[in-house]
């Protein structure tokens, strides 16, 4: 019998699950959007090994997820901000959250409440841009465009969806 070779389907998803889809580092830009910008908070805040969550932060650097702005010269230290590619994340942060809050949270409920300006917590909830109507996956369909056909070396290394 002959081997088939894989053929990974090219995908947004994987793209991204390459420079975010770890834990430590989605820990640390859900830091970042939570006021702890500095690389010891972020130790603190997300029980990370110190190499480990530089590794992320250096991998977020690069991909233009965060920003790395001095603080200090002597010695050396930095802040991390978000860049608009990093802001674009807010929903995702925030819908992996209240899918924690709802399945995974303990009889004390969730261990954070955010609450939109509006004063009422936040509740996102994804919506058609053009028409406004809420999303149900049953009411999307998925349509090969160009990029589809175009396989990269990154792409060959990336994981499948």
């Amino acid at each position: 019998m002959t081997a088939v070779p894989a053929e990974p389907r090219i995908c947004s998803i994987a793209r991204t699950l390459d420079i975010v889809g770890e834990k430590w580092a989605l820990l640390a830009v859900r830091e970042v959007f939570l006021g702890d910008r500095r690389f010891d908070e972020m130790v603190k805040r997300t029980g990370a090994p110190r190499d480990t969550l530089a590794a992320r932060l250096r991998t977020l650097v690069n991909a233009g997820v965060l920003e790395r702005r001095p603080y200090s010269e002597h010695p050396a230290r930095f802040e991390y901000f978000l860049t608009e590619a990093g802001l674009d994340l807010y929903p995702v942060i925030t819908t992996l959250r209240t899918w924690g809050d709802k399945y995974l949270a303990g009889g004390d409920g969730p261990p954070l409440v955010v609450e939109h300006r509006c004063d009422h917590e936040l509740a996102p909830r994804l919506v058609c841009e053009t028409c406004g109507e809420p999303v149900n996956p049953r009411d999307t369909r998925a349509r090969r465009t160009s990029g589809a056909y175009s396989l990269t070396a990154t792409d060959r290394g990336s994981k499948a969806t």
